[in-house]
């Protein structure tokens, strides 16, 4: 069975895509903990980071790169923080956070309401700015 970020990545679900390439997807996280949230999976479904084929996961951290050097241009922050958890989705991901402190970086902080318009605009900033 297809995890939700592979119904993502294929189409099936929606949602605010930040960049893309032919092994990697990357879109805002729908429950942020900060604006410009932004989730990177590999399309390849491997359910734990460290699992992943070595030379597929350097290049991840790349792709995860270009990314957070786009939230940074793109989004007002001091550091974009890297979180891996991997405990609600069985398919391995990094989240970058935009961030102003390290506090910020809490999973267990209440998370930043944003409409649909706000997270389209977002997408649109962030991606304008991938290299």
């Amino acid at each position: 069975m297809a995890t939700i970020f592979s119904k993502i990545i294929k189409g099936e679900i929606p949602s605010y895509k930040v960049a893309e390439d032919d092994k990697f997807y990357a879109f805002l996280d729908i429950n942020p903990l900060a604006e410009g949230h932004t989730l990177v999976v590999p399309k390849v479904e491997v359910d734990y980071l460290f699992d992943i084929e070595p030379q597929l996961l350097g290049e991840m951290m790349q792709f995860a790169q270009k990314v957070a050097k786009a939230q940074k241009k793109a989004i007002e922050c001091q550091r974009v923080g890297v979180a891996v958890l991997g405990f609600d989705v069985p398919h391995a991901h990094i989240h970058l956070v935009p961030l102003q402190s390290e506090a910020q970086m809490n999973f267990k902080n209440e998370r930043v309401k944003l409409s649909e318009e706000q997270f389209k605009a977002i997408a649109k900033k962030i991606a304008a700015q991938v290299e």
